[in-house]
C-alpha cells in the first residue's frame, strides 16, 4: 500500500497534494457493475450469529454507496430513516431498497437513491459492486459504489428519510474504527458490527457492508481479516 493511503486508513493527517484518490483505489477491488455473481461469498447478519434462526434471503434489493469529494477529503453519503418507517426505523442506511419486477439491481440502486435523497441519479457514476449482504429479515442486498458529481443539493423524501449526511471515507475504511457490539434481542444475544461517528451510530447491515468494502481494500494489500474490537 502506498504510504499516503496507509496514513489515511489510520486516520492521520495528509496534505492536500497527498490525499488518496479513493474512487480509483476502490475501483481496483470492485466487481463489474453487471457481473452475475461475485467471487467473494456473501456476508450476512449471521456471520456473527451462526446459531440464529435463518430466513431465506429471497427479497432482492440493492443499495448505493455514494462517494463525494469535499475540501476535507472524500466522504460517504448516508441517510437516517424516519421513525415512522415500518422496518429499521431511525436507523442509518445507504439509499436503496427492493428491486421492481424486471428491474436490474443497478437500476434499483440508482432509482432508490434519487427517490430517497432527491439527488438526480445522473449525478451518480457507477464504479462497480461488491459482495452481497444477507439480512436476518430476509433481504439479499447487492451494494453498488458510485462517484457523485458535485454540487449536489439533497432533498430527502420526508416519508422515508429524516436526514442525509456524510462521513469521512477514510474513517469508515479504517478497520480500527470498527467495533463489535452485543444486545439482547428476542431472548437471545445478538452480535453486530458498529462504527459510531459523532452523533451517528452506524450499525447492523450498513456497518456490515462498510466493513466488507474495507476488508476488500485490506486484502488487496495483503492484510488478513482480524476480529474487531469491542
Amino acid at each position: 500500500m502506498v504510504p499516503f493511503l496507509l496514513l489515511a486508513l489510520r486516520g492521520c493527517t495528509v496534505s492536500d497534494s497527498e490525499k488518496p484518490d479513493w474512487p480509483s483505489i476502490i475501483c481496483q477491488v470492485l466487481d463489474p457493475v453487471e457481473s452475475g455473481t461475485s467471487k467473494t461469498p456473501a456476508r450476512s447478519d449471521y456471520d456473527l450469529n451462526e446459531n440464529a434462526h435463518r430466513l431465506s434471503p429471497n427479497k432482492q434489493a440493492a443499495v448505493l454507496v455514494p462517494l463525494i469529494e469535499r475540501p476535507a477529503g472524500w466522504q460517504i453519503l448516508l441517510t437516517r430513516r424516519t421513525m415512522e418507517m415500518p422496518t429499521h426505523a431511525g436507523q442509518i442506511a445507504f439509499p436503496g431498497g427492493q428491486a421492481l419486477k424486471n428491474e436490474t439491481l443497478a437500476a434499483a440502486a440508482l432509482r432508490e437513491f434519487e427517490e430517497e435523497t432527491g439527488v438526480k441519479q445522473h449525478c451518480a457514476q457507477l464504479l462497480g459492486r461488491f459482495e452481497r449482504y444477507e439480512t436476518a429479515s430476509g433481504f439479499n442486498i447487492t451494494p453498488f459504489v458510485a462517484r457523485l458529481t458535485p454540487p449536489i443539493a439533497p432533498r430527502p423524501d420526508p416519508r422515508e428519510v429524516d436526514e442525509v449526511f456524510e462521513v469521512p471515507l477514510g474513517f469508515l475504511m479504517n478497520t480500527e474504527n470498527h467495533q463489535q457490539r452485543t444486545i439482547q434481542w428476542q431472548g437471545q444475544q445478538r452480535h453486530f458490527y458498529a462504527m459510531p461517528w459523532n452523533e451517528y451510530f452506524i450499525w447492523g447491515a450498513t456497518a456490515g457492508m462498510i466493513r466488507a468494502l474495507a476488508l476488500r481494500l485490506g486484502k488487496q494489500n495483503g492484510k488478513k481479516e482480524k476480529p474487531c474490537c469491542a
